[in-house]
């Protein structure tokens, strides 16, 4: 399956990358034992085959697939060997056959993927035909390994960095909205110093924040090792009714500045089993959204329904909206969306991304609905009661 192979060659992101020193000593390598003018590291793509490295005086890192003797190695699992072209008829009318000093001698090795797919060749060329010992076969199919090796660990360091990127984007982006609140409520004490009833409520509003900034610095700590970042969830009994007034709470007085108001309806039972961390965070990602991109003295509303044995949660606003091109891109990292902020709040595009992640988790779904722009939208978060 070619489509499979491109695809799959995609991932390790080598195509159109310059020299690096290890390729270049497999190619010196391998033109050293086949004592050969030209030896490659190939890649063969979907039209061309690219040159990681190309020993050769020909400068060129690519050609088309077409006229590539690799296009023919790739399709076998051994060696493939022509020891003088000018004997292999399909091959008499190649370009870099005919063309003067043409091509007379090849000997590629496939760089075979963990599932068997074959992504490219090591291979040695020469102007003069050429035999060649079992041993140096053996020898250039060792040389692919290694390349195909190398190839791997520039994957798994890459992955590894993005998880950490990942990882950090994250924590930075939760930290926002509790230092909002903690900023706004300190403000708000040092002018009504002298209401006590203010100053208690507004210094819980800053405690539960911190508490918020505490368990999302416990979250990063929580993060697993692989590529998704996936972790453990703490399961309970928990009412989602009282993990979304929680999170209006936390919200009311960001809310305010906007002249915005957040209400919540829930005529069902709300009790299930989840993580209600998770949980309020995936709901706080939401909620922060709704009010930041809905405009000033506007309404969010929140409503919790039963549907099919599954606790439907959904947060409507009276916002910007979203395209068609919108919903294509919704629960991507960093996805930059039509709609902007109504306060010039800030965004990094992850929010919705960490939703679905943590949604999951938790067997359930979220989507969005919109019948357009500036027209509000809804998004549904569905989770499984039993």
């Amino acid at each position: 399956n070619d489509a499979e192979r491109i695809s799959k060659l995609h991932t390790y992101d080598i195509l159109d990358t310059p020299e690096e020193d290890t390729f270049n000593k497999i190619a010196i390598l391998a033109a050293q034992i086949f004592n050969t003018p030209i030896a490659q590291v190939t890649f063969v793509d979907e039209e061309r085959v690219f040159f990681k490295t190309n020993i050769s005086p020909l400068k060129a890192t690519e050609v088309d697939r077409k006229d590539s003797f690799c296009s023919i190695a790739i399709l076998n699992n051994n060696v493939t060997l022509f020891e003088n072209m000018l004997d292999v008829p399909e091959l008499q009318n190649n370009p870099f056959v005919l063309m003067e000093n043409g091509v007379r001698f090849y000997a590629g090795a496939p760089l075979k993927t963990p599932e068997g797919l074959h992504l490219g060749t090591v291979c040695v060329l020469d102007v003069e035909p050429k035999e060649v010992s079992e041993q140096q076969l053996k020898m250039l199919e060792t040389l692919s390994s290694i390349a195909m090796d190398e190839l791997e660990l520039r994957l798994s360091t890459r992955k590894a960095m993005r998880t950490q990127t990942d990882m950090m984007n994250r924590i930075v982006h939760d930290l926002k909205n509790p230092n909002t609140t903690i900023s706004l409520s300190a403000e708000l004490i040092k002018k009504k110093s002298d209401d006590p009833k203010i100053v208690s409520e507004f210094a819980d509003r800053i405690k539960r924040s911190a508490t918020s900034v505490l368990n999302s610095l416990n979250n990063l700590l929580d993060l697993s090792q692989s590529e998704n970042a996936s972790f453990r969830l703490n399961a309970q009994e928990v009412d989602i009714f009282s993990i979304l007034e929680s999170a209006k709470k936390n919200f009311e007085l960001i809310a305010s500045q906007k002249e915005q108001h957040i209400s919540i309806i829930c005529d069902c039972s709300s009790v299930l089993l989840a993580d209600p961390i998770r949980l309020q965070e995936a709901f706080e990602n939401l909620l922060s959204n709704a009010l930041k991109y809905s405009n000033p003295n506007t309404t969010v509303v929140i409503n919790v329904s039963n549907v099919d044995n599954l606790l439907i949660v959904e947060f409507k606003d009276e916002g910007q909206g979203l395209l068609p091109d919108d919903m294509d891109r919704l629960f991507i990292k960093f996805s930059r969306l039509s709609a902007i902020p109504t306060g010039k709040e800030r965004s990094n595009g992850l929010g919705l991304s960490i939703v679905k992640m943590l949604v999951e988790l938790h067997h359930g779904k979220v989507w969005a609905e919109s019948e357009g722009k500036n027209k509000g939208a809804s998004f549904f978060i569905s989770l499984p009661i039993n």
